[in-house]
């Protein structure tokens, strides 16, 4: 478990470099560089824009790569899935800019995002559930919140890298041909990814599944068909995580360095620190899920959430770096008590011959609500001179819809009476006998 579960750790950290990079560099140079005629304001918002279009493809890579995990395995997905958004990533950093070739620069960049949130809409449902499907019934929030580790290491790398290279380099030379090096390194990164996982066997669960005879013929039918509930209430419920987490990384990154005059390294500093102790802490809070259920933690995540949006905004209208650092960890101690067991409850919802389909297309699709326009949304309601409360009342709203929904689903947790934790209850949601 400790092999699988670090192979796993390893490849979602090398997926999430990849999306994470584009969000960073959108925040801060390709604005000017591929939206030049706009003004600072819409060049910002452009360059969200097509970061938000990874978002809208994540869906479609869960419909793509979902259905191949359910009918030919978990290990395939992981595999090709690293390997597109490697190499759109990489390919990312070689797109010329506006002033060389024109509208063609952003169009590519809209192209390579959607094929980099195609990957990454196969990938995270691969990963979990080859890891999930592994552990023991008793430990597998544990297990599979590994993998929950990888986003974070993920953003440290992108955001180190972008660091270093800010600190480094000048502010010609970064916006010139700095901030294509992560984008470079990606190749290095999805090569090292591809070694790893060529290493890893089947999930146990799916080989019996196989031996049974019992594969679904259409997952994604199959899905639409008997869990759509389900597929929406977990979106519901997860899309707040998502918003939190590209508010605090990626819009604060551009309204702390446009708006409020902070320096780019120093901000990227308090958002690395604050994800760092985030990454750490995600373990235990998988164990705690393991301890008192998937379902309580989220419900706590949501009320977090809704309490510290106002404070959050207030922190960063400082622009003091140690109270920017404060807003930022409480905001993201939030998400991650809701994320942290995500890779556990998911896979417990859905029954096995549609895990893989219905867990990512739930998860994916929360990306869309929450993730895909909350810079965008973001950015324009704290245009003005005063503190964009506006923010906070967005995420707020956005917390109370995803409690609601986290209210109306069950608990998996296996016990002793329940020791498969998932079958037992996705059964009363297909026959229309819980609260939905």
């Amino acid at each position: 478990m400790a092999r699988l579960a670090a192979a796993s750790l390893a490849g979602t950290a090398i997926e999430f470099y990849d999306f994470f990079v584009y969000g960073t560099a959108a925040a801060l140079v390709l604005g000017p560089l591929f939206f030049p005629t706009f003004s600072p304001l819409a060049g910002t918002l452009a360059a969200f824009g097509t970061f938000a279009v990874g978002f809208v493809s994540r869906p479609l890579g869960s419909m793509l790569f979902g259905p191949i995990g359910d009918r030919h395995g978990r290990r395939p997905v992981l595999i090709a899935s690293l390997l597109l958004t490697g190499v759109a990533t990489v390919a990312v950093g070689f797109v010329p800019t506006y002033d060389s070739i024109g509208i063609a620069a952003p169009a590519l960049l809209l192209v390579l995002r959607f094929l980099q949130g195609l990957g990454l809409g196969g990938e995270w449902g691969g990963a979990v559930l080859l890891t999930a499907e592994h552990a023991p019934p008793e430990r597998r929030g544990l297990w599979s919140g590994f993998p929950q580790v990888g986003p974070a290491v993920g953003f440290l790398l992108a955001n180190g890298t972008m660091l270093a290279l800010s600190a480094t380099l000048t502010d010609a030379e970064f916006r010139s041909w700095g901030w294509r090096v992560p984008f470079w390194g990606a190749g290095l990164l999805a090569g090292a990814g591809l070694l790893l996982r060529a290493q890893l066997t089947e999930s146990p669960r799916f080989q019996e599944l196989a031996e049974q005879g019992d594969r679904a013929a259409a997952p994604l039918a199959e899905v639409v068909r008997g869990h759509w509930r389900l597929v929406l209430l977990t979106a519901g419920g997860l899309a707040v995580g998502y918003a939190v987490f590209y508010a605090v990384t990626t819009w604060s990154l551009a309204y702390g360095t446009e708006r409020l005059g902070v320096a780019r390294t120093t901000l990227l500093g308090c958002i690395m620190a604050a994800v760092a102790v985030m990454g750490a802490l995600t373990p235990l809070a998988a164990h705690l899920g393991d301890r008192f259920g998937r379902r309580p933690l989220c419900l706590v995540g949501c009320v977090a959430t809704m309490v510290w949006m106002f404070p959050l905004v207030a922190l960063l209208r400082t622009g003091e770096p140690p109270l920017m650092f404060l807003g930022i960890l409480g905001a993201l101690l939030a998400f991650i008590s809701m994320f942290a067991v995500t890779s556990a409850y998911l896979p417990e919802l859905f029954e096995a011959r549609v895990r893989c389909t219905g867990a990512a297309l739930g998860y994916n699709l929360a990306g869309v609500l929450g993730g895909a326009l909350t810079p965008i949304v973001a950015t324009a309601m704290s245009h003005g001179d005063g503190p964009p409360w506006g923010v906070a009342a967005y995420l707020t709203a956005a917390a109370l819809l995803s409690l609601g929904c986290f209210v109306v689903l069950p608990e998996t947790r296996p016990t002793a009476d329940r020791p498969d934790g998932g079958r037992s209850a996705v059964r009363p949601l297909e026959a229309g006998e819980a609260a939905v």
